[in-house]
């Protein structure tokens, strides 16, 4: 397949719903061999069957980006199949209900929050940025979001793991660019999935947030189409970038 990423490998983790599946058939609709990284077998499957019956080259890896078994097993058994990596898309994340100001968050919440969020972030650079580097340089996009970037009341934890990827991001583009390795991470805000909407209808006080969205609610696609960007070779001088994906919520 001709396309902006022809003949990269991209692994690709939350790859079996929401933003990261509308990502795994894009990136594939652009030439990318794509790695689907999830915990969802079934989901999983179904995603890297319809991107080959599409014409695409895409395979389901069992991922939990938690644990660093299960990490190192998945990067391997990428560049196994494929030979190589050219792109690790962390997109796997997530925050709890649970979440709320530091004085009344439980700190098991907190933990599990920056584990998901910051730590299998960092193992999955641990773990694919060697074989980036073998490759020859590549990519790695992170994602970030504006709770990490700006002040959001009840979701300490949440905003706590998330400026810690801003923070590794960073670092990181500094420490591995000599090796080629770019590193950017996205900053959306809030994501028009079917949990996003149901979450705003069910509560009518959040309409003045939803309104600072200047350019309305993004769409997974949206996302998407951002990060194959931080992976072509459009953006190969670009590194320690906060793309923000959030519709102007940042200057509102």
């Amino acid at each position: 397949m001709a396309g902006r990423l022809r003949d990269k490998v991209a692994f690709i983790t939350g790859g079996t719903g929401g933003i990261g599946a509308v990502a795994c058939k894009v990136f594939a609709e652009e030439g990318a061999r794509v790695s689907v990284s999830g915990r969802r077998v079934a989901e999983g499957e179904q995603i890297a069957a319809d991107i080959r019956a599409a014409g695409g080259d895409a395979r389901f890896v069992l991922t939990d980006v938690t644990k660093a078994d299960s990490v190192k097993r998945a990067i391997s058994e990428t560049v196994e199949h494929f030979g190589r990596l050219d792109v690790v898309y962390n997109n796997a994340g997530g925050s709890s209900a649970k979440d709320g100001p530091v004085t009344r968050t439980p700190p098991d919440v907190f933990w599990k929050t920056v584990e998901l969020d910051l730590f299998g972030t960092w193992l999955c650079c641990h773990y694919g940025i060697p074989e980036l580097i073998k490759a020859g340089g590549g990519a790695v996009i992170n994602t970030a979001s504006i709770m990490g970037a700006m002040g959001v009341p009840n979701r300490d934890a949440y905003s706590a793991a998330k400026g810690g990827v801003i923070a590794l991001t960073r670092s990181m583009a500094v420490e591995y660019a000599a090796s080629g390795v770019r590193v950017n991470a996205l900053v959306p805000g809030a994501v028009a999935t079917e949990r996003v909407l149901g979450f705003f209808a069910s509560e009518p006080h959040l309409e003045v947030q939803r309104r600072a969205y200047l350019l309305g609610l993004s769409e997974p696609i949206d996302v998407a189409n951002a990060a194959v960007f931080l992976a072509s070779d459009e953006s190969k001088r670009t590194t320690g970038h906060m793309l923000g994906v959030d519709s102007g919520i940042l200057i509102s």
